[in-house]
C-alpha cells in the first residue's frame, strides 16, 4: 500500500510540474539536422505526443551543434536554445562560466535527481551539488569493423564473423592483410581536428600513459611526452610510413568522414562508439548485417575504452517554464526515468525508425539507474532487433570488464586533444618527424594552458 501511495505522489507531482506553463517557448536545439532521415522522422512522432501533452507550449525547430569556438558568444548573446547537446568534456566548464542554466529544483520536483548514475550526476553538478544538466547517453570506444571489406579479403572465421584484431600490433598485421587484398584503407584516422586526439588518448593509455595527473597540491601537470605516450603517437606514425595502411590524408578526416569511409568499404575499421551505429549504416550506405563492433585492442598498458557520452543542457535565460518544457520534451523521447505510455512509446517509436531506416537496434548505457526503464529499454531492443547480436558481443563484453572503461582526462580536455592533433597531422605528413621532440612541445603547451586555467 504505501508504495502504492508512493507511486501515486510521484505521477501527481510530475502532473503539477508539467501543468500550467502558459504561453511557453521551447527553442529545441536537439531537432535532427536534415540529413538524419530517421531521427527526424522519431522527432515528428515526439512532437505530436508532446503537444497532446502541452498544446500551450510552442516548439521551435532550432538545431544546435555545440561547437567549442562558437558557444560562448552565442551563450553572452543569449541565442542558446532552450536545450542542447554537448560533450561530457565540456559541463564543468560552462557550469563554472555561467553559461548554463540549474535544473536542480525541476529535477526534484518531478522525482528525477536520485535516478541518474552518480557518476554522471557529478559530472552535471557544482561545487555545492547543484544539476546542470541530465544525460542523453554513454558510450564506450570500440573498433567498428566493415564485415563486407573483411569477407572480400578473406578474414572470417567459419562463422562468417570477421577476425578482427585483439591487440595493436594484430590491428597493423591485419590492416596491412586488408590493404593487400582488398586496396582498402586499414584504418581509418583522424587527424584534422579535436576529435584526433580524442581518439589517440585511448590509443595512449593502451600503451599505459596517463595524460594528465595531480599532485598533492592539488596542480595539474601534462604527461603528453611520457615514454608511454611517445610510443603510442611513434606506433601511428608507422601505421603510415611502416605499415602504409591509413587513408589516403588522415588530415583530412573528421569525425564524419571517418564513418563514410567505413560505410562505403573505403576502409575497413574505424574507431567509434556504439551510440553512433546509424553513421555507418543509414547515413553511409552499409548492410545493417554488415557492422560489427569488438573491443579496442590491448595494448602493452592494457585494453581501456574511453567512456563519455552526451548531457543535455539548458540556456542560462532558459525560464522555469521552458526547462520544464524541456524536461517534458525528453520523457516524451523515452530519455527521462519515467515509464509513462508516452515515454514506452517513444521507445518503440524509435526502435521502429532504426529498423526501417537500416540502423542497428542495440543496446545503451545506462545513465538513468531506474530498474523498470532499464528493463523496459532492453525488452524493446529484443523485440525490434535488427543484427546478429554476435557481431556486437565482443564489444559488449569488452566494456563490461572491470577497470576497462576510462574517463576522459579530467581538466581542459578539448585543449589536450587540440596539442594531440597537432602532433598527429606532423607525423603523418613528414616521414622525418621527430615524434620525441613535437610530444615535448605539445607537453609544454598545455602545462602553460594548465597553469593559466585550472592552475591559477
Amino acid at each position: 500500500m504505501k508504495k502504492l501511495v508512493a507511486v501515486l505522489l510521484v505521477i501527481m507531482l510530475s502532473l503539477t510540474a508539467f501543468s500550467a506553463l502558459g504561453e511557453t517557448v521551447l527553442k529545441l536545439g536537439i531537432y535532427p539536422e536534415d540529413v538524419d532521415t530517421a531521427a527526424l522522422e522519431a522527432h515528428e512522432f515526439f512532437l505530436a505526443e508532446f503537444a497532446k501533452a502541452l498544446p500551450d507550449v510552442t516548439v521551435e525547430k532550432a538545431h544546435y551543434k555545440y561547437a567549442v569556438d562558437t558557444f560562448v558568444a552565442m551563450a553572452e548573446a543569449g541565442t542558446v536554445p532552450t536545450i542542447f547537446e554537448t560533450w561530457f568534456t565540456e559541463p564543468q566548464k560552462l557550469i563554472r562560466g555561467g553559461f548554463v542554466a540549474d535544473i536542480t529544483d525541476e529535477l526534484n520536483e518531478l522525482g528525477w535527481t536520485d535516478k541518474m548514475n552518480p557518476t554522471i550526476r557529478s559530472l552535471l553538478s557544482d561545487a555545492n551539488g547543484r544539476i546542470y544538466g541530465v544525460p542523453r547517453d554513454g558510450y564506450a570506444l570500440g573498433l567498428m569493423i566493415n564485415a563486407e571489406v573483411f569477407e572480400d579479403a578473406g578474414l572470417v572465421d567459419a562463422d562468417g564473423l570477421p577476425l578482427y584484431p585483439k591487440t595493436w600490433d594484430e590491428l597493423a598485421q591485419t590492416a596491412v592483410k586488408i590493404k593487400e587484398a582488398t586496396g582498402s584503407a586499414g584504418l581509418v584516422l583522424l587527424a584534422k581536428d579535436n576529435a584526433g586526439g580524442w581518439h589517440f588518448s585511448n590509443i595512449a593509455w593502451n600503451f599505459g600513459a596517463t595524460l594528465e595527473s595531480q599532485d598533492e597540491t592539488g596542480k595539474w601537470h601534462a604527461n603528453l611526452n611520457s615514454p608511454e605516450a611517445v610510443a603510442a603517437m611513434q606506433y601511428v606514425k608507422d601505421l603510415k610510413w611502416k605499415y602504409d595502411v591509413l587513408t589516403a590524408d588522415p588530415t583530412s578526416e573528421d569525425w564524419g568522414t571517418g564513418f563514410t569511409q567505413l560505410g562505403t568499404g573505403a576502409a575497413a575499421m574505424y574507431i567509434a562508439a556504439n551510440d553512433a551505429v546509424s553513421q555507418p549504416t543509414t547515413n553511409n550506405g552499409l548492410p545493417v548485417d554488415k557492422l560489427m563492433m569488438a573491443g579496442l585492442p590491448a595494448g602493452p598498458g592494457g585494453q581501456y575504452s574511453l567512456f563519455g557520452g552526451t548531457p543535455y543542457m539548458f540556456a542560462a535565460n532558459a525560464t522555469p517554464e521552458a526547462i520544464k518544457a524541456a524536461l517534458k520534451y525528453l520523457e516524451t523521447m523515452g530519455k527521462a526515468p519515467v515509464l509513462s505510455d508516452p515515454a514506452k512509446a517513444g521507445l518503440v517509436a524509435d526502435a521502429k525508425a532504426r529498423q526501417t531506416n537500416g540502423t542497428p537496434v542495440i543496446n545503451e548505457f545506462p545513465s538513468w539507474t531506474d530498474a523498470d526503464l532499464i528493463a523496459a529499454r532492453q525488452a524493446v531492443v529484443a523485440e525490434y532487433s535488427n543484427v546478429d547480436t554476435r557481431m556486437f558481443q565482443n564489444y559488449f563484453d569488452t566494456v563490461a570488464k572491470e577497470g576497462n572503461l576510462r574517463m576522459e582526462e579530467p581538466v581542459n580536455a578539448q585543449d589536450l586533444y587540440a596539442e594531440l592533433t597537432k602532433v598527429l597531422q606532423a607525423v603523418v605528413t613528414d616521414q622525418n618527424a621527430d615524434v620525441q621532440a613535437l610530444m615535448d612541445t605539445a607537453n609544454t603547451n598545455l602545462q602553460q594552458i594548465l597553469d593559466d586555467t585550472v592552475n591559477k
